[in-house]
This record gives structure tokens, C-alpha cells and sequence, in this order.
């Protein structure tokens, strides 16, 4: 009888070592490697944002709520570089702004606004970027839908934005210059870059979104390096605010572009 149990716990142990190294085996596999379905997304798409920590900070021009005395406007000085837009060209200056102090009544705590000299998109803590005009982009198309690709070429080289993702619904919306366009309703959003050689990246992912969408808010060459850079809005809901900011100069070796740079800010009620 002792023979029997022992010879079950053995085979049992056994078992349990097999299904460990299967485990262990299935975290190795590659995003670029095998599509990602719905109910199978790969563990290195889900951690990419958990673990991103930002090169450096960028800041909105925008009011920002303070927490336990704390305000991240706080931190923007003359030093912060801006990137601006004036009469349809883009331009890096010093940051010329002004401060306002107010109270923000959801929060219950003070609030401190960023009101910029110029049209600024965002303000960069990154001082050795060249001042001056850069080179930039018409955007046609803002939104990249599931299905959708869009090619930009710049200096010769194309940049090609691909999407993937479930449409849920459609519908015509006016927007802010009164004009009318398709807004999708879109879960499992993944949107990919392949530039030149490059192997395709994926630069962004959503598994939902409340009422937003990813827009391209600017292409252009940032860091002076000859190549494309973005900056995306990818409001995850209707109450926030969140900016991308992607640079070509600090892309690995075999990649055209690096998240370098993300801001979040809520402004839920």
C-alpha cells in the first residue's frame, strides 16, 4: 500500500514540474511574433505602461488640481522648452508663460493654471533641444481608425500608422469648428509604426475608451535628428486629459521611435 501512495505523489511532482516550465515557456513569446486577440493579449503589450517611466516630465497648458499641497505646474520654469504653433508653422522656444491661482471646487483643494504667451501643445523639460522653427507635418487625418492605415513621408522616408481593434458603432458628430465627421465607438485599439527598414512597433494600445479616441495632435522633427516625431492625445475618457509624447532620437537600434514622455491629468468631478 506504502508503494502506491508513493508512487502517485511521485507522478504527481512530476506533473507539476511539466506545467511549470510550460508556463514558463509561454512568457518568452515576442508581440511582434503572433497577433493578439481579444481575450489573449500578450503579457508585454498589458505591462508596457505599468512599467514606463518618462525620460523626462512634459507639462499642458491647462489648470492642474493640487493634492496634499503638491502641483505639477508647480514645476514648470523659463528652462522648459515650448512647442508651439504659430500661423501654421511649428516652433521651439523657452517657455513664456504666466501663472493663475484658483480654487477648484470638485476637489476641494487649490487649483494652478498654465496660461501660455503662445499656442502651445506641450512644454518639454528637456533644455538641449534647438530653438526655433522645426520642420513639420500637415495632418490630413488625426484619427486612425481600426482597419485604417496612414503614410506620412518625411525626408524621404515613409512613415506608415496602422490600426487595429473592434468597431462597436458609428455616428456623425459636430465638432468644435462646426463641422461634421464619423466618430467610432472602438475597444481593443492598437495602433503600429513602420518606418524605412524599421520592424513595425506598436506605439500605443487601449482596450477601451468613454466617449475619446487617439488623435495626432503633431509630426515633426522635435530633436533635430532628420526624422519624425509625434505627439498623440489618448484620452482613455471624457474626463481626462493624457498626452503622448514620442521621439525618434531616443528609438532603439532596428526601431524609428521611442515613448519618451506621458502626462495624465483628470479632471473628474
Amino acid at each position: 500500500m506504502k508503494k502506491i501512495v508513493v508512487g502517485i505523489v511521485l507522478i504527481s511532482i512530476l506533473f507539476s514540474c511539466k506545467d511549470a516550465k510550460e508556463i514558463k515557456t509561454e512568457k518568452t513569446i515576442e508581440v511582434s511574433e503572433k497577433p493578439v486577440g481579444k481575450d489573449s493579449i500578450q503579457e508585454k503589450e498589458v505591462v508596457s505602461d505599468e512599467e514606463f517611466k518618462n525620460d523626462f516630465d512634459i507639462l499642458l497648458p491647462r489648470s492642474y488640481r493640487s493634492y496634499e499641497g503638491e502641483n505639477p505646474a508647480a514645476s514648470l520654469t523659463k528652462t522648459w522648452i515650448d512647442l508651439y504653433e504659430m500661423n501654421g508653422e511649428y516652433y521651439l522656444g523657452n517657455a513664456d508663460f504666466k501663472i493663475e491661482k484658483g480654487f477648484d471646487e470638485c476637489s476641494g483643494d487649490s487649483l494652478i493654471s498654465i496660461i501660455p504667451k503662445n499656442k502651445s501643445i506641450i512644454f518639454i523639460d528637456y533644455p538641449s533641444l534647438k530653438l526655433g522653427k522645426i520642420k513639420s507635418l500637415k495632418i490630413n487625418k488625426d484619427k486612425i481608425w481600426p482597419t485604417e492605415k496612414v503614410t506620412y513621408t518625411f525626408n524621404n522616408i515613409n512613415y506608415i500608422l496602422r490600426a487595429e481593434g473592434k468597431v462597436l458603432s458609428s455616428e456623425m458628430v459636430s465638432t468644435d469648428d462646426n463641422k461634421e465627421e464619423v466618430f467610432k465607438k472602438v475597444e481593443n485599439y492598437k495602433l503600429y509604426l513602420t518606418s524605412g527598414n524599421t520592424t513595425e512597433k506598436l506605439l500605443l494600445t487601449e482596450q477601451s475608451f468613454n466617449d475619446t479616441f487617439v488623435v495626432l495632435l503633431f509630426a515633426g522633427d522635435i530633436d533635430g535628428d532628420g526624422k519624425l516625431d509625434f505627439v498623440f492625445s489618448a484620452n482613455r475618457d471624457y474626463e481626462e486629459e493624457r498626452v503622448i509624447l514620442f521621439l525618434s532620437s531616443k528609438a532603439k537600434s532596428g526601431e524609428a521611435i521611442k515613448k519618451v514622455s506621458e502626462i495624465a491629468v483628470q479632471f473628474d468631478c
